[in-house]
């Protein structure tokens, strides 16, 4: 499958003086082509490598490292910014774009995957952490933002032995101005394979003083497009967020922490988000009203307003339920109730001119003939509500479980789909997208969303430096093309 690469808005890259860059002409059909080698430290390329744990505010400025721990302390992510920005003219059609890098040593596992990933906002080389992009500014999520698995290789454990990646996409997309005001291509090496000490493997830095070894991206262009975004002007992007949120913010640490919470979500900047196991005047709400200051919490660390509908399980006013917050006006709502003491919750809204329905759903988590009727009941309900329709929840049930069939009839499931096309985004440890003890968590859209196109998909890393999480439940979000 094709890679694609994820646009977000990131802050202008401080400038440097640029260095003379090798330039090579070559005839191509009846063009010409230039290739541009972008390996000089400080003017063309910057490197840091990132570690959690008691390391998570530590910056590691130049240093180039993988490796794959369950021991956030042990845990290493490469990071490298190449300047497209002042070395190739905005609007250039980029032919290829190759990254090598070079093995200096390595643990004793002969062999590791290696995932290129886009790094999808911007950071400060002398300033990045675990924690941090640049001082003042976290990421997203611990560890680091990344957008679309761009390509994987395997790196061995011997000393000179080179790696190469393909990262074309990403730097065509840097180079139109599709990724935000700055045009510099930023990219993560992460270990893909399971957690052990001999994953280690250190790379030769951009200041190693042997150039040959030094991390290099070659790109090859010739021939202009247009300078404006590669992307449709008709179409407008969804960002759709799903979270189990363990009784409204009961973290890992059995602390109820709804400030914890959102200040998660608001970090994720979601158009639209599916909340399950919210609380209205509960014992684990404190006995208050969870949704009226989840909405309030929302307002306060996004600046702005934020629509939002709350039905519980039973029906009742009070309990445990789903709710549905909304960044655009909500034209419709509606509860149903479903068998097993079950619910949900659907919202209607327009974007760029187009209906979507967005239902939150939370199955039966013991019965299997519970959740079968349950998947039945609820996709005869949405057969009777408007296209694009959207259906996000904790199903209590695998992939591969019988009663998932009765969505995938009519459903995509949206991590397996990324993940087919590579645009699926998770951190290592959890490579195949957990949201819990397995993948239980969904966003499924319908198969006649026919002006719905998905363009990634992402499991979110939630731990603090402590290893602590705000639930017991990872959340996930997907994000769409609205055409």
């Amino acid at each position: 499958m094709k890679a694609t690469v994820s646009g977000r808005n990131g802050r202008l890259f401080t400038r440097a003086l640029i260095s003379a860059f090798a330039l090579s002409a070559v005839a191509s059909g009846a063009s010409a082509q230039t290739t541009v080698t972008l390996n000089q430290p400080t003017t063309q390329v910057l490197a840091a490598t990132l570690r959690g744990g008691s390391y998570a505010n530590q910056n590691d400025e130049w240093t180039l490292a993988t490796r794959a721990s369950d021991d956030l302390a042990n845990e290493r992510r490469a990071l490298l910014k190449f300047d497209t920005e002042n070395t190739i003219p905005k609007g250039t059609a980029i032919t290829s774009a190759i990254l090598t890098v070079t093995v200096k040593s390595g643990g004793a596992d002969a062999s590791r995957r290696i995932a290129a990933y886009q790094t999808s906002q911007s950071w400060t080389e002398n300033q990045v952490t675990w924690n941090h992009r640049r001082d003042g500014d976290s990421w997203l999520a611990p560890g680091g933002d990344y957008g679309s698995k761009l390509a994987e290789a395997v790196a061995s454990n011997s000393a000179g032995s080179k790696i190469t990646f393909d990262v074309t996409p990403l730097v065509k997309a840097a180079v139109a101005g599709d990724l935000g005001s700055s045009r510099y291509t930023r990219i993560a090496l992460i270990d893909l394979d399971a957690s052990t000490a001999d994953s280690y493997r250190l790379y030769a830095s951009p200041t190693d003083g042997t150039t040959s070894s030094r991390p290099v991206l070659k790109v090859t262009y010739g021939g202009t497009t247009s300078t404006g975004g590669t992307g449709s002007s008709t179409s407008t992007t969804l960002r759709v967020l799903h979270w189990n949120t363990h009784h409204g913010g009961v973290g890992s640490d059995g602390v109820w922490d709804p400030v914890r919470l959102v200040k998660w979500i608001a970090k994720f900047n979601p158009d639209i988000v599916s909340l399950n196991e919210m609380e209205r005047y509960t014992g684990w709400s404190k006995n208050t009203d969870e949704p009226t200051t989840i909405a309030s919490l929302m307002k306060t660390y996004t600046g702005r307003t934020w629509y939002w509908k709350f039905a519980t399980l039973s029906g009742s006013s009070n309990g445990i339920g789903n709710m549905v917050l909304s960044r655009f006006p909500i034209d419709a709502s509606e509860p149903r109730l479903m068998s097993g003491g079950r619910s949900a919750l659907d919202v209607a809204f327009t974007l760029n001119g187009r209906t979507v329905n967005f239902t939150s759903v939370h199955l039966h988590p013991d019965s299997t003939s519970y959740r079968v009727t349950e998947i039945g009941e609820l996709t005869a309900w949405e057969r009777g509500l408007a296209e694009q329709r959207i259906i996000a929840g904790d199903f209590n049930a695998l992939p591969t479980w019988p009663e998932i069939a009765g969505m995938t009839k009519s459903y995509y499931d949206s991590w397996a789909e990324a993940q087919a096309d590579g645009t699926e985004v998770a951190y290592a440890g959890n490579t195949a997208g957990y949201t819990r003890n397995s993948r239980i968590d969904f966003i499924y859209y319908s198969h006649a969303a026919t002006n719905l196109a998905l363009k990634s998909s992402q499991v979110y890393d939630t731990r603090d430096a402590n290893g602590v999480m705000p639930s017991d439940h990872r959340p996930v979000m997907s994000v769409f093309t609205v055409k």
